[in-house]
């Protein structure tokens, strides 16, 4: 007999797939109907220990909806190779079939009619409810939690408290360890506040002093599980201060620092160290290319550039594991430790189907206490959107054209700029836009949208500099992230050439006009690293832009044309 939350389940599931008319529904309503938090969660289990890794959760505590990139190109040596593989061709490397489950959380695939049959995904009260049961499975002590970064920043409760909710929430979790990226937009005095509460470690290895050029933090620290003693290398996103401002934490440097990572290897192979991880905020690209040029290290959990795969890439024996973005995922690993070595491992990426795990009761009453003063606030309506809302994507996302409208009308621009961020959640059609669904597009601490001219030549410049820090073909340029959005102007992009000549056919949209490399042109844009921009915050500019047009219809965006 069907339980009410069962019934309810398959009677959304079946409104919504009968009404999509596609093939293949009644296969999916039955997988859908078929999940069970125990097969979710099953696993053979391998050895005695077990590695926990989450990331870049950037401040969801709720489910959501996260659609996955349709395009994510690689460039030389990695072009075609995970996770620079999407839709069809994904699901297709790993053998998902169409509709399944699988196919609905790793790729961008039916997205809507699949989104609609099963369901919001994450929630940090699920997510607890995994993590106990993998604890409670294994043993407390045989368990080691890491949170990759990227955790404490992407939502308006996490910017009105400055990260406090989610350390709250995270604290009540019992990581071992993190490490960061996003977490140091709170500016040094908040962020040195937070670490010298946390009950657990915050480890960066490539953070120094920028004076004294000295060790800013922890670098690794050796744990006892499972038997086996496990050296933790923390790895903060290495390009901080140019991907974010550098005015916000003046006393740090950053860096891959590949030298620095080998030498803390090497030391804890030196103080006995059976395994060693690497906990990483580097992006995918650049850990692989680590991973080639510094032995010793068997696990690398990666994260930043919020890749999701199904098994790990190993590359010089090292696994490297992507878990994925925003509580959608949490990766599982099992390492069998004989004499000193890892012999063998498991893996395995859970999803979190929210309809499908329980939610953790204490957990769930913590996220209702810390987001209580605000929800008021955060359910407010302020229009409803007919179109699919999201923002992965290599080169342009919808939440990010309604950006970038909102940007052209509200300041009275001619040509609009939104940072290619790999945050934000996704909405459906027919859903209302609420005060919350705006902030979590929205929500960091340089949020002032400005209005300024910049010449043509100055477009392309900056056009051709966020081109080279997505497609450099070595990996250690690669800054994540993709392309800046823009509203008002469209333009050609060839990723396999070199800088200065991706970028041509740059048009004003509104004339037809090829862009004057010497005209200036009015500009609005948010997000800039520049200290003192002024401008109003630009989840106000969104919301005054809803107001006026509270039903959203985007066109198909056809401005970026890809060639080469």
């Amino acid at each position: 007999m069907f339980s009410r939350r069962e019934f309810l389940m398959a009677a959304t599931a079946t409104s919504a797939l009968l009404g999509s008319g596609m093939a293949g529904s009644w296969s999916r309503l039955m997988a859908q109907q078929s999940l069970t938090e125990d097969q979710l969660l099953a696993m053979d289990p391998k050895g005695k220990l077990t590695l926990v890794h989450i990331t870049d959760i950037h401040a969801q505590l709720k489910p959501l909806y996260f659609r996955e990139p349709s395009i994510n190109l690689g460039i030389g040596e990695v072009a075609g190779q995970p996770p620079h593989v999407t839709g069809a061709d994904f699901l297709k490397l790993y053998n998902i079939a169409p509709g399944s489950p699988d196919a609905y959380a790793l790729t961008s695939e039916d997205y809507v009619a699949l989104a609609r049959s099963y369901g919001r995904m994450g929630g940090l009260d699920r997510i607890a409810t995994v993590i106990r049961r993998i604890r409670a499975e294994r043993g407390d002590d045989n368990v080691l939690l890491l949170d990759g970064g990227d955790t404490w920043q992407g939502s308006f409760t996490s910017n009105a408290t400055l990260g406090q909710d989610m350390v709250t929430v995270m604290n009540a979790l019992k990581p071992d360890a993190m490490t960061g990226h996003w977490e140091f937009t709170y500016g040094t005095d908040r962020v040195k506040e937070i670490i010298d509460g946390l009950p657990f470690a915050f480890l960066g290895s490539n953070i120094y002093d920028a004076e004294w050029d000295e060790p800013a933090f922890e670098a690794w620290r050796m744990y006892e599980r499972g038997g086996a003693r496990v050296a933790v290398i923390g790895q903060a996103f290495p390009y901080t201060p140019i991907a974010n401002p550098r005015w916000m934490i003046p006393d740090w440097s950053f860096g891959i620092k590949e030298e620095d990572i080998a030498a803390h290897v090497e030391e804890a192979i030196a103080e006995g160290a059976d395994v060693v991880v690497l906990l990483s905020h580097n992006g995918f690209d650049v850990d692989r290319k680590l991973a080639s040029r510094v032995d010793g290290i068997d696990v690398i959990l990666t994260g930043h550039t919020h890749d999701a795969l199904p098994e790990p890439v190993i590359v010089n024996n090292t696994l490297v594991i992507a878990s994925g973005s925003n509580g959608k995922f949490l990766s599982r690993i099992d390492l069998d430790v004989q004499d000193g070595k890892v012999t063998s491992y498991a893996h395995r990426l859970i999803p979190i189907f929210s309809d499908v795990i329980t939610p953790d009761a204490e957990m769930s009453a913590l996220i209702d206490e810390v987001r209580a003063p605000y929800e008021a606030d955060l359910q407010r309506v302020l229009g409803r959107t007919e179109s699919l809302l999201y923002r992965r994507g290599n080169f342009n996302g919808t939440f990010d054209d309604l950006i970038c409208q909102a940007l052209l009308s509200e300041r009275d621009a001619e040509i609009a700029l939104s940072p290619g961020f790999r945050w934000g959640t996704t909405l459906l059609p027919g859903q209302d836009i609420t005060f919350e669904d705006v902030h979590n597009a929205c929500a960091m601490t340089y949020p002032a949208a400005y209005r300024t001219a910049m010449t043509g030549q100055m477009l392309k410049d900056i056009l051709e500099d966020v081109g080279d820090n997505l497609f450099n073909p070595d990996p250690y340029y690669q800054q994540g992230g993709d392309m800046v959005r823009v509203g008002g102007m469209g333009y050609t992009i060839d990723p396999s050439k070199s800088i200065g000549e991706r970028i041509s056919a740059m048009t004003l949209l509104s004339t037809g006009e090829a862009i004057d490399p010497a005209r200036e042109y009015i500009v609005a844009g948010w997000a800039s690293v520049n200290e003192g921009t002024e401008g109003p915050p630009i989840a106000e500019v969104v919301e005054a832009h809803l107001s006026k047009n509270p039903v959203v219809v985007l066109p198909d965006n056809q401005s970026v044309k890809l060639a080469g």
